[in-house]
């Protein structure tokens, strides 16, 4: 299996699905634990959820699972929340703190390097020529990263999250117009919460890429999974209900990216 799919559109959008995949190789799978064989951490159905959304849309969609290697870590290992729990470039655990790796087999410094030109690599190769493919066509280029959380992990942050958590690196990433275009959709959503630059302020592939100075603009959306979950346990059906409910707001902030692309001044300093 490929470590990435492409599919190609015409529009400014990106959209980078990091998580998404289930794939783990059969000698990395033996040495997973039975907690870790659930890939309880996916981005469960994320990449139905966006599905059809925005015509002519890019999407950049990692295959493997996150613990093979983690497409949305810094491949130096450097943590992207300091004095923050989280979890690494290859996790040792999961998401509440319990191992995944049986006893002994834990990933090794090899093993890391060996997965960053195996999928990590290859992964950020595509996305960076979509990103540039785009660009050369509009002069803009918007990367909207896909992602999604149980809304409780005490592991790494208290009580409950918000349905739509929206990262910028405070506003770092892309323009302001943008940002605030996403957060007034997200409030008008009703029945939802939201907030900006809260426990997620976007990972290492929205800080990594977004440059808007060079007119490239990222933004993260990490979802809370029972917006669109029939619940945040195994096996994470997908609820035809929620999830229609939810798309409604989500074509609406991508459509509201692309319009405002089309007018936004490329080069333009945040």
């Amino acid at each position: 299996m490929t470590p990435v799919e492409v599919k190609r559109g015409n529009s400014p959008i990106i959209l980078g699905l990091p998580h998404t995949g289930t794939h783990v190789p059969d000698d990395i799978r033996e040495r997973l634990n039975d907690e870790g064989r659930k890939l309880r951490d996916t981005d469960w159905h994320v990449d139905r959820l966006y599905d059809g959304l925005l015509p002519q849309v890019t999407t950049v969609r990692a295959t493997f699972h996150r613990y093979v290697i983690d497409a949305n870590r810094d491949p130096s290992g450097q943590s992207l929340y300091p004095g923050q729990n989280t979890t690494g470039l290859v996790p040792l655990t999961d998401f509440d703190n319990k191992p995944i790796w049986r006893k002994g087999t834990e990933p090794t410094a090899a093993d890391i390097e060996s997965r960053l030109a195996a999928f990590h690599a290859p992964y950020h190769a595509a996305l960076q020529a979509e990103i540039d493919r785009v660009l050369a066509d509009h002069e803009i280029a918007i990367l909207y990263d896909c992602h999604s959380i149980r809304s409780h992990c005490p592991f790494l942050f208290e009580g409950r999250l918000p349905d739509f958590n929206i990262g910028t690196n405070n506003g770092g990433t892309c323009a302001p117009a943008l940002e605030l275009a996403v957060a007034d959709i997200c409030s008008a959503a009703e029945g939802y919460d939201h907030v900006n630059n809260g426990r997620f302020r976007g990972g290492w592939t929205t800080r990594h890429y977004g440059k808007p100075h060079r007119g490239v603009h990222a933004i993260q959306m990490e979802l809370a999974q029972s917006t669109h979950l029939k619940s945040e346990e195994p096996p994470f059906d997908y609820d035809e209900v929620k999830a229609e409910r939810l798309r409604v707001h989500l074509r609406a902030i991508l459509n509201r990216l692309n319009d405002i692309a089309l007018v936004i001044t490329p080069g333009a300093k945040p």
